[in-house]
């Protein structure tokens, strides 16, 4: 059986990492979907700079626009709606026939809003009605200003992909943040049911840590604190406050395994795959990863409900002079900034081609 099927099987969605119009228009998102049994999508700003730096796909859309007098990011709005409207169609019939299980796609809010926990509400808002589309996730950073606009922007209603999620800490902020929005609906006799999902990375880890830890650990510590947090997701959606919300009709943020790609060559290039297998969640991959997993990957079940040897691992870096907490805020400051960097030079880019 194609693993990425049997992954289905355990319970764990497979979405991409990635979104250009090129998979659009080529018929190879499709593709995927059909063979590779692929749930869901997602974007972010180093994704869509490189889909329009690296290729001619958008030349056209860009010089037209420009041509109309759009510049600047309300023309690269544009074409990233375009493009995630265009996916989250080709998911809509899974969407429905899962009753909002599966089919979503995603789009980040700008990254220079990071600290701005208003001016974040405002974008999600504005995405959200401007896609249009009941499978799309709004992608809002779990910093702490970011964890303010999730609580808002679930108790307005709108679907939230928690984003830049490194620690157990970090992902509990988020989901107390999506429990109390879901809360404060069924106070106001609104509908609870508002999807959601928070993204953990993973391979951030091992890059910031590499060759600085324990002999021998290399490409352990993402995995470890992976695992650190599913025990905490599992005992949430365990816990009495959760299944009486539950009971009501919330539905469960699900937890996401983002940064899946391995970066280490001398590593497995399905090492975060294999290891991160658990029912009720999803694995975002890049596309690179996706094939190999494909052509050799091997699923041997669900990862330990408990952490297994996580909280070990953990403690041998910790010997090593690793400050676990203090590396996670490190991690989530500097994705926030690589976001930053990589939407200046997307709107570089897009200057550059409009002949501006």
């Amino acid at each position: 059986m194609n693993p990425a099927l049997r992954l289905y099987e355990l319970g764990q969605s497979l979405w991409l990492d990635n979104i250009t119009r090129g998979l659009l228009t080529s018929g190879t998102l499709e593709k995927y979907i059909r063979e590779y049994d692929l749930k869901g999508l997602t974007s972010n700003p180093s994704i869509f700079e490189a889909a329009i730096h690296g290729a001619d796909f958008y030349d056209k859309a860009i010089a037209q626009r420009s041509a109309a007098g759009e510049s600047g990011e309300a023309l690269f709005l544009e074409l990233a709606l375009e493009d995630l409207r265009a996916a989250a169609d080709l998911f809509l019939p899974m969407h429905k026939a899962s009753d909002g299980h599966d089919g979503w796609v995603s789009m980040e809010v700008s990254p220079l809003l990071v600290h701005d926990a208003e001016g974040t509400l405002r974008e999600a808002k504005t995405l959200h009605e401007r896609l249009g589309r009941p499978n799309a996730f709004i992608k809002i950073p779990g910093t702490p200003e970011g964890v303010k606009a999730i609580e808002e922007a679930i108790f307005a209603g709108i679907p939230v992909n928690v984003t830049l999620l490194f620690s157990r800490e970090q992902y509990l902020a988020a989901a107390e943040a999506y429990i109390r929005g879901v809360e404060r609906r069924l106070e106001k006799g609104l509908d609870p049911k508002v999807a959601s999902v928070a993204s953990v990375f993973v391979s951030r880890w091992d890059t910031a840590v590499k060759d600085k830890g324990p002999e021998g650990a290399n490409n352990t510590l993402g995995i470890a604190m992976a695992r650190r947090t599913y025990v905490a997701y599992r005992e949430l959606l365990a816990s009495q406050r959760w299944k009486l919300l539950a009971e009501r009709g919330a539905l469960a943020q699900r937890l996401l395994w983002a940064s899946t790609g391995t970066k280490d060559p001398e590593a497995s290039d399905v090492l975060y795959m294999t290891s991160l297998t658990a029912p009720n969640t999803i694995n975002t991959v890049p596309e690179k990863t996706l094939l190999a997993f494909a052509d050799h990957g091997i699923v041997n079940g669900s990862m330990p409900p408990e952490g297994g040897d996580a909280e070990k691992v953990i403690a041998k870096f910790a010997d090593a002079g690793i400050d676990g907490d203090e590396l996670a805020e490190r991690l989530q400051r500097e994705g926030a900034e690589a976001f930053s960097k990589s939407w200046a030079k997307l709107l570089e880019v897009i200057e550059q081609k409009s002949g501006r």
